[in-house]
């Protein structure tokens, strides 16, 4: 499923990918950060100058949230906190890297972005994924990316590739993570430039298809 208006192909540009921002989201487990890295790597053998950062994380002030928000001990947290402390890592991101790279016209590449806080907190923790937007335009200076694919996976795919420890999201529970991929699709289907990916394939036919939906 493809979403409208979709446009990374600029025909006056040199590089279609110039400058060009991408996100690749899904449920835990969907094989985002696996894609990510296989795009970056195709993405630099086409010569494209590219940055991948991950969200939250990359900045230093980044990573120390991601460790409190994904510690297991700290399961009193609310569904609040965790939208504030998620959408502070990301503004620290934008101003600290992703804004610089896109500066210099380079190609960005991020797993996770504002789509997850929808699909997490806003539609499974209950907040309501429109109250994440209205807070996300007041923190971001930019919202939303050239293109979001959305690789979606279902409970028993996911789970059979969680084979860690899990993390506090991730303990979550079925339910909790039905309502996630639920969130997912929901917004897929009402933002612009989104594409949703079976992700239950194996890895090559998946970043096929991502080359395919980002090459026009």
């Amino acid at each position: 499923m493809v979403n409208r208006n979709i446009n990374l192909k600029d025909k006056s540009a040199g590089n279609q990918f110039t400058g060009k921002f991408i996100v690749l989201d899904g449920p835990d487990g969907c094989g985002k950060s696996t894609q990510t890295k296989l795009l970056t790597q195709w993405l630099e053998q086409q010569g494209v100058e590219t940055e991948t950062f991950r969200d939250p994380g990359t900045t230093a002030i980044g990573e120390k949230i991601r460790q409190i928000l994904l510690n297991p001990e700290h399961i009193a947290m609310s569904t609040r906190t965790e939208l504030l402390l998620y959408m502070a890592a990301r503004a620290q991101l934008w101003q600290e890297k992703i804004a610089p790279a896109l500066n210099k016209n380079k190609c960005v590449i991020l797993d996770r972005w504002l789509s997850s806080t929808c699909a997490y907190q806003g539609y499974a923790g209950g907040f309501g994924i429109e109250k994440v937007i209205n807070i996300a335009q007041d923190c971001l200076e930019r919202c939303w990316p050239d293109l979001t694919i959305i690789l979606d996976v279902d409970l028993a795919a996911a789970a059979s590739r969680l084979n860690r420890q899990l993390d506090r999201m991730e303990q979550k529970g079925d339910s909790y993570h039905q309502k996630v991929r639920e969130g997912f699709l929901q917004l897929a289907g009402k933002q612009k430039n989104f594409a949703v990916v079976d992700a239950t394939k194996d890895i090559e036919t998946v970043h096929r298809k991502i080359v395919e939906l980002i090459s026009g």
